[in-house]
């Protein structure tokens, strides 16, 4: 009987895990009896009782696991950890709000079955905030555009993935994961599958527009060097196109010394629009220099503080890769 591994990101789901472990575990009796399912939930430091119920939850199930991590190690580190504890022959990475369909999953395993290593959902349309949806699309454009690998649009991590890609993924030792962009770089033969996202079902979400900017970052320091090139290409110009403005000012000025009075408005607005220029580029270069420091540190994706239902003898993904199993 083949194993199906279910990765669950929480943070503050008090209210979503209890009635998510229920429709997934209903879903298997109804749908899926011929798999059995590991249901694995890595909580990231909440601080409501979130870790109370996953107790509960994997003293009532020995099928449903925790990770509680010792911090909050970000959105991106904490699910792509989990996902390399997976025992399964396959992953599925969904989110805890129910934006992610659970009845997906029956579709998301028959075409795992008829040969696509990866099967991910992309929103089509979505009920969040439409001006979301719609600057989520814009994003993806503009990143579609400069990246140097394929992106992939309206894909939030929501998917199938084989357990050979997760061999992958672990062979990876990235300290900084961006799972959509590695699945559109790395991923084998892979499946799309649009959807609705429907609304948050309870709880409060946990993104805001740092934490957006903060993805929206990764994913361009990691796949782009259009930003790096363009701040030298268009410093080539401005200078060249300072140096012609220098020459054709001196010229004037010593022709027509007395009748040339240019002013300081001209020069603080040109000196004000080169600097704003520099500045932009050098926080491009900053957030590319602080991308570049924390691969190099090599830090660990997560510190368990507990784990439960995993068993003594198991070990987790970053043991097996250190072993060199």
């Amino acid at each position: 009987m083949k194993t199906i591994s279910i990765v669950v990101p929480c943070y503050n789901e008090e209210e979503n895990v209890i009635p998510l472990s229920r429709a997934i575990t209903a879903l298997f009796e109804k749908e899926l009896a011929d798999y059995r399912y590991e249901l694995i939930f890595i909580d990231n430091d909440s601080r409501d009782r979130t870790r109370e119920l996953l107790r509960g939850l994997c003293q009532s199930d020995p099928d449903i696991k925790a990770i509680f991590n010792a911090k909050n190690f970000g959105q991106f580190n904490s699910p792509y950890y989990a996902m390399l504890q997976t025992s399964g022959d396959c992953t599925i990475l969904m989110a805890a709000d129910f934006q992610d369909p659970v009845e997906m999953i029956p579709q998301y395993v028959r075409e795992w079955e008829s040969g696509y290593k990866i099967v991910i959902g992309i929103k089509k349309s979505s009920q969040e905030n439409k001006f979301m949806y719609w600057l989520r699309g814009c994003y993806y454009k503009l990143i579609k555009k400069l990246s140097d690998v394929e992106q992939i649009e309206q894909f939030t991590g929501f998917g199938l993935y084989d357990a050979k890609f997760i061999q992958v993924l672990r062979g990876l030792n990235d300290p900084t994961p961006f799972l959509r962009g590695i699945v559109a770089e790395l991923g084998f033969k892979r499946k799309e599958i649009p959807y609705e996202q429907p609304l948050r079902r309870a709880g409060k979400t946990s993104n805001n527009f740092y934490r957006l900017y903060d993805a929206a970052m990764l994913s361009i320091t990691s796949y782009t060097k259009v930003g790096l090139r363009l701040a030298t290409i268009f410093g080539s110009i401005c200078a060249g196109l300072s140096m012609v403005v220098a020459l054709v000012y001196l010229v004037m000025k010593l022709i027509w010394w007395d009748r040339f009075p240019a002013g300081m408005a001209p020069m603080l607005i040109g000196m004000l629009f080169l600097g704003s220029i520099q500045i932009f580029f050098i926080g491009l270069l900053g957030e590319d220099i602080m991308s570049i420091n924390q691969r190099v540190m090599k830090r660990p994706l997560v510190i368990e503080e507990e784990r439960l239902n995993f068993g003594r003898d198991e070990k987790s993904g970053a043991q097996q890769i250190q072993d060199g199993e």
